[in-house]
Parts: structure tokens; C-alpha cells; sequence
């Protein structure tokens, strides 16, 4: 027989001292919600006795555990615990998934893919820890009552919390969306500074309490320099496990190609987005194919490729922004998940994705130490190799260099927050994607 207790959405308790700077930045002022760092998790084991093609309802009980966990919320605090003799290989081990910006709308379109099982699999429990802001606690908890009422059976744990500690204590994967928008008036260099910071703290909660092979996902902007801020602020997780989302860059230029060929998408493959996810990025159209032959066998208009394809995807933010009246949300969950994808399912033969990374070690002669939007194949581990059967001419390294130029200038500018000394900002221009200002 199951029996619930349904555990408070927050408790009001007080933090270690070695968070005290962050709990003083972040809710100062504020008397309703304060949080001590958890003991490390010891999530109940799922496990399921069978029937073929049959999943048996699994039992739930309480446990000092279940009542010792104040963050979990509502049905969610049940604890699964069967026996470890009835263990099939019909349920996998749950998977921890942390979600920053949880209450905004990119995630309110991510989570319930996270939960159905679209991503990583339809046998594949998961975890939900969603993080938020005092500002947006009551939406949080809203969410995490959404996610309740779904019912979805791979769901079996979601908590909420406004501090990263605790939200990212043992996860698995990291999809921090969360990110201060450009207001009017807002420099580039200040908006770098503002969420640098933002990331910079992820980045130590997640060195302090996740994973050590925790792969983390950046989609907050400046994606690119707030990856790279991250992965130096968290020296103990792997520099490759750091990605910045260039993933929704990459399905745009898919779409334009495939619509200038008169073809539907699965017919457009390599194609690579290099460099920032600002209006310097390079969409790669020598190295994409349509129908396995070179794009430029198939589309042959060449001022096309080289101006208005080129230009279509770096502003296609923008223009949607026109049109609709806000940046995109849903098509941006869709390119998370696929990034997500990506990683966790083997690339097909001959095939590669986009996806910002650390580039040390790269057989591109792009400099080292940024994170830079390149070709990536993956085994379907979670880890990824640089494609090695690139081409490329003057027109494209023109193009990646400026890109670079860029990414270094960034680098400079936030050189405080990574380790490198004192910040100098001397930004080229601003290259900011129209969505963003």
C-alpha cells in the first residue's frame, strides 16, 4: 500500500558558510527562502518485474529518506524502492537532470519532453531539478504542478529550489537556460558582465556537488563565453563536457538549404554552424551536402550561398521576433532536445552536428581556450569526437576568423570572472542577435 506525505515546496534553514557570498548576492533583502546545501541524495532504486511487452505498476513506500528530502514536491516525494531480485532490464537507472530558468518559457516547452520520454528514451526514469529565482518561485512551483497532473510515468522525482547547490547536487546533465536578457540601452560588454557572473556561480555548484561526468548544456546568452566561464569556474569536470547550444542555428540553415533545393530536411546533412552564436557565426554550406552530393553541386546560385542563405540564418531570430512578437521558445527546446540527442544516440555514418565547444586540441588551427561552435560525431556515450573530414576555403576561414576574433575579444572582456586577470573589453562592434536586445 502506498502512503504519501506530501513535503513542503520550501523549507527555511541556513547555509554553510562557504555559500554565504552567494546566498548574500542573491537574497539579500529578502526573508522568505533560505536554503542549506543537502546531504548527498540517495535516490530509491526502480526496479520492475515483467511480463513480455508488460511493465508492472511499481510500488511505493515511504522512507526516512522520502521524509528527510524537503525540496522534493508533492506526488513527487514518494520514494520507488522494489526488490532487487525482481530487477529487469525493462527500467533503466534514473537519470538527475538540472533545468536553470525552469519558470521561463523554453523550459515550460523542454520539461514536458524531458518527462515523456522523448529525449532519452521510453524506458528511461528521470529526475527533474528545476531551478529558479525568488522572483519566479511561485511560477516554479506552478511548473512542478503542471508536471504533476501529467502523470507521466517516467517522472519520479522533480524539486525546486532557488539555490544551485541543491539543485545540482549529483546530476547528470545540466541544461542552463537561464540567462538576464538584454534590456534597452544595455551594452554588450554589460551583459556579458551581468550573466557572466550568473554562470560563473553555476559553474562552482556544479565543480562542488554534481556528477564528475556531469555534461552540461549552455543555452543562456552570450552562450559561447557564459560556457566557457562556466567550465573554468568548475575545474574538476572535464572541459569537454561543456556545450553551448548553436543546435537551433544549425535546423535554420537546414531549413533554408533544403527550401532553396526544393527537398525536405532529412535530405540536408553536415551541415556545421562555426564559431559565436551572434551574427558572426558561419553557416557551412562547402561542407554540407543535399542527397549525399555536395551543397554546391545541387544549388549552384553562389551569391545566394555566400550573402542571403549566410544571412537568413544569422538573422532568423530577429525576423521571427517581427513577425510573432518574441524570441523563440519551442524551436529552441526543439534544438535542445536534439542537441541532447546528439550526445546520447550515435551520429549516422558519415554525418555530423554543431555544438560550441572547448577547443583545445582541435585540428582546425582555431585558437584554444574558447568555446567555438564546430563539427561534432558522437558514439551515442555522451561524449563526441571533432569530424576530421572537413574542407575549407578562403571564403570559410575568412569567415571563422572573425567569428574568433570575436569569441577572444569576449574572452578579454570577462577575463575576471574565468581566472585570466583583469576584464579589458574591446568588443569589435556589437554583433548581438537581434532576439537578444
Amino acid at each position: 500500500m502506498a502512503v504519501a506525505e506530501l513535503c513542503p515546496s520550501y523549507t527555511k534553514t541556513s547555509l554553510h558558510s562557504s555559500q554565504l557570498s552567494y546566498a548574500s548576492t542573491r537574497l539579500s533583502n529578502h526573508c522568505r527562502l533560505a536554503f542549506r546545501p543537502l546531504p548527498r541524495t540517495r535516490y530509491g532504486r526502480v526496479y520492475c518485474s515483467v511480463a513480455p511487452n508488460q511493465v508492472q505498476q511499481p510500488v511505493a513506500v515511504q522512507t526516512e529518506d522520502t521524509k528527510n528530502k524537503p525540496e522534493c514536491f508533492g506526488v513527487f516525494c514518494l520514494t520507488y524502492d522494489l526488490k532487487a531480485e525482481e530487477d529487469t532490464k525493462s527500467w533503466k537507472k534514473l537519470i538527475n537532470i538540472a533545468v536553470s530558468g525552469a519558470a521561463g518559457m523554453i523550459s515550460n516547452h523542454l520539461l514536458f519532453k524531458l518527462a515523456s520520454g522523448e529525449v532519452f528514451g521510453p524506458d528511461q526514469p528521470i529526475a527533474l531539478k528545476l531551478l529558479g529565482s525568488e522572483r519566479s518561485f511561485e511560477a516554479l512551483e506552478g511548473v512542478a504542478m503542471e508536471l504533476e497532473d501529467s502523470l507521466f510515468p517516467l517522472l519520479r522525482e522533480v524539486s525546486i529550489s532557488i539555490n544551485p547547490y541543491e539543485v545540482f547536487q549529483d546530476v547528470e546533465w545540466a541544461l542552463l537556460i537561464g540567462a538576464k536578457p538584454r534590456g534597452p540601452g544595455m551594452e554588450r560588454a554589460g551583459l556579458l558582465d551581468i550573466n557572466g557572473k550568473i554562470f560563473a556561480e553555476q559553474g562552482k555548484a556544479l565543480n562542488a556537488v554534481a556528477s564528475r561526468n556531469v555534461k552540461v548544456i549552455v543555452v543562456g546568452n552570450p552562450c559561447n563565453t557564459n560556457a566557457l566561464i562556466c567550465l573554468k569556474n568548475a575545474p574538476n569536470i572535464p572541459a569537454k563536457n561543456f556545450h553551448a547550444l548553436t543546435r537551433l542555428d544549425e535546423n535554420r540553415a537546414k531549413c533554408q538549404l533544403a527550401l532553396k533545393a526544393g527537398v525536405f530536411y532529412d535530405k540536408v546533412s553536415n551541415v556545421t554552424i562555426w564559431g559565436n552564436h551572434s551574427t558572426t557565426q558561419v553557416p557551412d554550406f562547402l561542407n554540407a551536402r543535399i542527397d549525399g552530393l555536395p551543397v554546391k553541386e545541387v544549388i549552384k546560385d553562389t551569391k545566394w550561398l555566400e550573402e542571403e542563405f549566410t544571412e537568413k540564418v544569422q538573422k532568423r531570430g530577429g525576423v521571427l521576433i517581427q513577425k510573432w512578437g518574441r524570441s523563440s521558445a519551442a524551436s529552441t527546446s526543439v534544438s535542445i532536445v536534439d542537441a541532447i540527442r546528439s550526445l546520447v544516440t550515435p551520429t549516422p555514418e558519415g554525418d555530423w552536428f554543431s555544438s560550441g565547444v572547448y577547443t583545445n586540441g582541435n585540428p582546425y588551427g582555431i585558437a584554444e581556450d574558447i568555446v567555438f561552435s564546430m563539427p561534432c560525431r558522437s558514439k551515442g556515450d555522451g561524449d563526441y569526437e571533432l569530424a576530421k573530414d572537413v574542407i575549407f576555403d578562403d571564403f570559410l576561414r575568412k569567415r571563422i576568423a572573425k567569428s574568433e576574433a570575436e569569441l577572444l575579444a569576449e574572452k578579454r572582456c570577462v577575463a575576471h570572472l574565468t581566472g585570466d586577470g583583469i576584464a579589458f573589453c574591446d568588443l569589435p562592434e556589437d554583433t548581438m542577435l537581434p532576439g537578444e536586445m
